[in-house]
C-alpha cells in the first residue's frame, strides 16, 4: 500500500523516525482540501503511542476537509542545514500517513490535550491544567493514527555516522 523507500541506504530506522517525532516542535498536515487541492498546513503537535496529536479550531479548512477524507499525511523536518560549497543540503526529515479522527469524547480530548501541553508547558503543571478546564469545550482536538512512516536523513550524515567509531 506504501511505497518503498528508493534511497534505502537513507533511511532512518524505525527508532530514529520515533525520536524526530517525538522531539520536533512543528510539523506540516496535509490534508486533501476543497475542490481536490491539497491543502497543507503548519501545526504544532505531540507524538504518542504510535499517534499524533494537534489541536485547532472547531471550525476550518482543515477540520472540513479531515471529515471529508480521514486520510492525511504529516511531514516534520528535523534538520535542514545548505552546504552552498558541497552544492548539497544535509538534511533529515519523517513522513507519517495515517487516518485523521476528530476526538468527541471529552476525556479523550482532555488526555490528549494534556500530553500536548506537557510537551509544551513541562514545568507549568497548575498553569496549563486550569488552562485546558478554561479551552476544553471550545477547543477541538485531532488523532492521527499512525500507519506508516519513514524517515531518510541525506547521504553525508549517513557518512558521518558510518566513519565516528
Amino acid at each position: 500500500m506504501f511505497r518503498d523507500m528508493r534511497r534505502i541506504k537513507q533511511a532512518l530506522s524505525k527508532e530514529d523516525s520515533i525520536a524526530v517525532l517525538s522531539q520536533a516542535t512543528s510539523g506540516v498536515l496535509a490534508v486533501s482540501g476543497d475542490d481536490g487541492f491539497p491543502y497543507a498546513v503548519p501545526v504544532s503537535y505531540v507524538y504518542d503511542d504510535n499517534k499524533l496529536y494537534i489541536h485547532c479550531a472547531a471550525q476550518g479548512h482543515k477540520i472540513d476537509a479531515i471529515r471529508r477524507d480521514e486520510k492525511v499525511s504529516f511531514c516534520v523536518i528535523d534538520q535542514d542545514h545548505v552546504v552552498p560549497e558541497e552544492y548539497t543540503t544535509y538534511f533529515r526529515s519523517v513522513i507519517v500517513f495515517g487516518k485523521a479522527r476528530i476526538l468527541e469524547d471529552q476525556a479523550e480530548k482532555r488526555r490528549a490535550l494534556e500530553i500536548l501541553a506537557a510537551k509544551y508547558s513541562p514545568n507549568q503543571v497548575q498553569g496549563r491544567l486550569q488552562e485546558i478546564n478554561r479551552l476544553l469545550e471550545q477547543t477541538c482536538m485531532v488523532e492521527i493514527a499512525v500507519e506508516h512512516l519513514s524517515g531518510k536523513e541525506s547521504i553525508e550524515l549517513v557518512r558521518q555516522k558510518q566513519s565516528k567509531p
